[in-house]
């Protein structure tokens, strides 16, 4: 190599290593900028990959999981913002309190933040309440009935375009519509079917329908015009699908059974 290329070669190489650090102080600054990376998330005993749940130490969850280890690659400290559900998320989306959350995703909600790439994609139905007559979409679309959903979700606006005659109204948690179901004061509920089945074991009577209404696909997202966040949240994903991050967040939440779908059929 001449002195000259040499000179060239060491010139570039010195302007990469200014440039990588001044861009992940840029990244930081904008993704995390209180000096911790505040993750929005859900608290319900629901399960699955989208809720969290508290623990005696704080909280569990594939969220929680996920946003621990985008936290370490940062360099920064992680803390949990909790919401009641991921409209709640959702509205806070502009109030600049959450730096990063994982949540349902939905054309109004893609109006007001960035998403990344999907990482889990749920078949959505309902669940009857002990006794009922109800054994299918025909069945609990009548007048009169009365459907629950967790309020302002994708799977609340699904429930509601899909039914007709049937009302759907929607409660701020999970818990509270859990014990609606059991006492037999609401009909139906509209939730995953993964999480319905489980909801099924704790309440004996109920059913889980057959059909499905909604596919929902949960996926990262970050606030708007939050350009560096998001390309770094996208990439976090996409190398946590293949490295085993993602895989090993659903095992330690009760999802080892659960197959990482990450696309609509």
């Amino acid at each position: 190599m001449s002195v000259r290329l040499s000179r060239l070669a060491g010139l570039v190489l010195g302007v990469m290593m200014m440039a990588m650090p001044a861009h992940a102080d840029a990244l930081r600054d904008e993704i995390a900028p209180t000096g911790k990376l505040r993750v929005a998330i859900a608290i319900s005993p629901a399960g699955g990959a989208f809720w969290s749940t508290r623990t005696e130490n704080g909280y569990a969850g594939v969220p929680v999981d996920l946003g621990r280890e985008m936290a370490a690659q940062l360099g920064v400290p992680v803390e949990y913002v909790v919401h009641q559900n991921s409209g709640q998320i959702t509205d806070a989306a502009a109030k600049n309190t959450w730096d990063i959350t994982f949540l349902p995703k939905d054309p109004e909600r893609e109006i007001r933040m960035t998403f990344g790439p999907i990482y889990e994609v749920a078949d959505a139905t309902f669940i009857v309440k002990p006794g009922s007559t109800i054994t299918n979409f025909a069945t609990l679309d009548q007048d009169g009935v009365k459907v629950a959903a967790v309020n302002n979700t994708t799977t609340m606006r699904g429930a509601i375009a899909h039914l007709k005659r049937a009302k759907v109204t929607g409660y701020q948690t999970y818990d509270e519509i859990f014990n609606l179901l059991k006492s037999g004061e609401i009909d139906a509920f509209a939730l995953s079917r993964d999480q319905l089945n489980a909801m099924a074991k704790k309440i004996p009577g109920t059913r889980v329908l057959d059909e499905t209404f909604k596919q929902t696909v949960t996926a990262v997202a970050v606030p708007l015009n939050h350009p560096l966040a998001a390309a770094f949240a996208s990439k976090f994903m996409t190398d946590a699908t293949t490295n085993g991050t993602l895989r090993k967040a659903y095992d330690n939440n009760g999802l080892k059974d659960a197959p990482i779908r990450t696309g609509t059929k």
